[in-house]
């Protein structure tokens, strides 16, 4: 693993902190999450060119339930399941889908979304229960890839799809290192690299995932823009070894200053390095001598600016 995984010390997630700031931000978070929409657009333009008609479909990490509305409506015989971990997300998600669901309903006869509040790293689901799990920026909260992974190749079917997006570690890069100020403490939380992604997919049992990267540069007038964006989103600093309590006006002053030495024609950027990845889950058949001996498929790896 690269020195971007995140370690059990001071680097890997406090979920109860995930949960709560995404509880908090379940009604500020769409008009802030610019970001999040980009990459949902970019990810179900892509399925365009999947030839699967799926009947069962995990939306892991749903958010506000944008992504599952779009869902339906592209798989309206599905059987749709929203999975969050904070519930106040899953309520908004039941209230924006609710005339959609509806009328979903009275077409096709049967209800089509069922809310799920639980870790994608710990899926409550049965063994191969869905043909296609849909993650959009949500992987990037596990601490264990390959827990996280192991579990969405169980529940998935044979010749099953997980298509997905999450953060690499250039995030925030800017924001980082203007916060670095106290080498002991996190302030902006670590993200996992593209290529260890896709190790892990293959440990799970992922036939020759496809990852490629984009990196989006969202621009801000100043770093209290950056910073209150983030919060509107829930997106709050959730490592171990982040600085507990108050940090007070200095640090935030101390901020603002060393984030200027990145503006560039009148304005802040905030980059993403957004991750986006697709692996089917192959029928199961006996090891080879050459699976044997090098102990890993091949992975396709794809790069862009």
């Amino acid at each position: 693993m690269s020195d971007t995984t995140p370690q059990h010390d001071i680097y890997s997630i406090d979920k109860s902190r995930v949960r709560d700031s995404f509880d908090r931000a379940a009604e500020t978070y769409d008009a802030a999450a610019v970001l999040q929409k980009f990459v949902r657009t970019e990810m179900l333009s892509r399925l365009d060119l999947v030839a699967m008609q799926p009947t069962h479909i995990l939306d892991a990490g749903c958010g506000t339930g944008h992504a599952s509305a779009a869902l339906m409506k592209k798989y309206p015989k599905a059987e749709l399941v929203s999975l969050d971990l904070a519930l106040r997300m899953l309520k908004k998600t039941e209230s924006v889908n609710a005339s959609l669901a509806n009328r979903i309903k009275r077409v096709f006869g049967q209800a089509q979304q069922n809310l799920l509040c639980a870790d994608i790293e710990q899926l409550p689901l049965a063994d191969a229960s869905v043909d296609m799990i849909f993650s959009n920026l949500a992987i990037q909260w596990c601490n264990d890839l390959d827990a996280a992974f192991a579990g969405m190749h169980r529940v998935l079917r044979t010749d099953g799809l997980l298509t997905f997006s999450t953060l690499g570690p250039d995030t925030l890069k800017e924001l980082r290192a203007a916060s670095k100020t106290d080498g002991e403490r996190v302030s902006v939380s670590r993200f996992f690299d593209m290529h260890d992604i896709g190790d892990a997919l293959v440990r799970a049992g992922f036939s020759a995932p496809v990852l490629d990267v984009e990196r989006v540069v969202l621009t801000y007038d100043d770093a209290v823009d950056v910073m209150r964006d983030l919060k509107a989103i829930g997106a709050h600093n959730a490592a171990d070894g982040r600085g507990r309590g108050l940090q007070g006006r200095d640090f935030l002053k101390k901020i603002t200053a060393n984030y200027e030495q990145f503006r560039r024609e009148g304005k802040l950027p905030a980059t993403f390095e957004v991750v986006y990845g697709h692996a089917w889950k192959p029928a199961s058949r006996p090891k080879t001598k050459i699976d044997l001996e090098a102990g890993f498929a091949p992975v396709t790896f794809h790069g862009k600016k």
